[in-house]
């Protein structure tokens, strides 16, 4: 996932790639506003995971107090986790309402654009790289038994090398008669 140093340091070329899916996703124009602005509301968000699992988001406040639209961000977190996205992938619903983490809500969504890849039904676009597959795999026990037998590189020796005459840094000053 893309990751931003601090929290609130937003990336302009990755909202632009989070414009550009969440457009070729809904099949609609990415409305007139800054980035953050049009989606604080939650109904660009709505939309886009209606169009990933149909049905997911039933009601989409469009008008209303502002606990209408946060029930909307709420709505589409909730969306994400019944979609496959983890716990730690979402954001506070005050990062992206009230502005604190503009950042965080990126990184959500680029989550979101990944899972896309664990979705065989889905035929349209991707967002960010295809998470890795798992690899597992199986030993006899005869294979697991000669691997016992073997002495990792780590348990290896040093051939007589010391740390003796390494100084890393400034020395420590000690003052007499203080």
């Amino acid at each position: 996932m893309p990751r931003v140093g601090a929290a609130g340091k937003r990336d302009p070329q990755l909202e632009a790639d989070v414009k550009e899916w969440i457009e070729a996703v809904t099949g609609e124009k990415w409305p007139a506003g800054d980035y953050a602005h049009v989606l604080k509301d939650g109904q660009v968000l709505c939309k886009l995971m209606n169009k990933l699992m149909p049905g997911s988001i039933s009601k989409i406040n469009t008008t209303g107090a502002s606990f209408k639209m946060m029930e909307n961000i709420n709505n589409f977190q909730k969306a994400m986790v019944k979609y496959g996205c983890s716990d730690v992938d979402l954001f506070q619903t005050a990062d992206l309402y009230e502005g604190k983490d503009i950042a965080a809500v990126t990184n959500s969504i680029f989550a979101l654009g990944r899972q896309t890849h664990m979705h065989p039904e889905w035929p349209g676009p991707w967002l960010g790289p295809k998470p890795a597959e798992s690899n597992v795999r199986t030993f006899d026990e005869e294979t697991l038994a000669a691997g016992k037998a073997v002495i990792g590189l780590q348990a290896g020796t040093n051939k007589g090398a010391t740390q003796a005459g390494q100084n890393m840094g400034a020395g420590r000053k000690i003052i007499l008669g203080k």
